[in-house]
């Protein structure tokens, strides 16, 4: 499977994934800014500009199941050895496709380049906006391989009211027409996982992002 990454997350979003037969595929980084890992059901996707022999030698010296070797914390930790960077978790990765219309609430966007959110953001996607409604933001930006990513923010004080189910959904609004729309969830955010699946984004894989320190 000699594709790049955006081209395999463009064929996820559409339901096509890599076969599921065990293996590891390494491909280049999109940019300089992104490595990292993502497993599928029983196939991994390694992007890194570091040379494709290290990383399957270094896989199969990870004593565990060949199917969750790409996600142990041995070879994650020799990953970011090798390459100088940092993690903070594991994530879900979901996805939805972008929904006509106006958001299911009202929005305001938020110009100050300094706002909290927004510089976060900035960190890990190009091209970042940020909205606000009563008790919540909604950030949209071009992240991994240029893909459009969202996320939301719920003040503490208005949370279990499906709030953060409405955000996640207003970001399908948000983004170009009939372009997918990608979002993260720390695997033990469960009210995040819930609000977005809520949303209508399914679960794809898992994600491993690896930071410049």
């Amino acid at each position: 499977m000699s594709r790049t990454l955006g081209e395999i997350l463009d064929a996820a979003a559409a339901g096509r994934f890599p076969p599921p037969d065990g293996g590891t595929t390494v491909v280049p980084q999109p940019t300089r800014r992104d490595a990292g890992v993502i497993a599928f059901t029983g196939h991994s996707v390694v992007f890194t500009d570091e040379d494709p022999r290290w990383v399957h030698d270094t896989l199969a010296t990870v004593d565990c199941d060949e199917l969750a070797a790409t996600m142990n914390p041995r070879f994650l930790a020799a990953f970011m050895a090798r390459t100088g960077r940092a993690t903070d978790t594991v994530d879900l990765l979901t996805v939805a496709r972008a929904l006509p219309g106006p958001p299911p609430l009202e929005l305001r966007e938020i110009a100050d380049p300094d706002h909290p959110r927004a510089a976060r953001a900035r960190g890990r996607r190009d091209g970042v906006r940020v909205w606000t409604a009563a008790g919540g933001v909604v950030v949209i930006g071009r992240g991994v391989a240029g893909r459009w990513e969202a996320a939301v923010e719920v003040d503490e004080g208005v949370r279990h009211r499906g709030l953060g189910r409405t955000l996640a959904r207003a970001a399908r609004h948000l983004v170009p027409d009939g372009e997918p729309v990608w979002a993260q969830q720390a695997a033990g955010n469960a009210r995040s996982v819930r609000a977005f699946q809520a949303a209508g984004f399914r679960p794809v894989g898992a994600e491993v992002l690896l930071t410049a320190r």
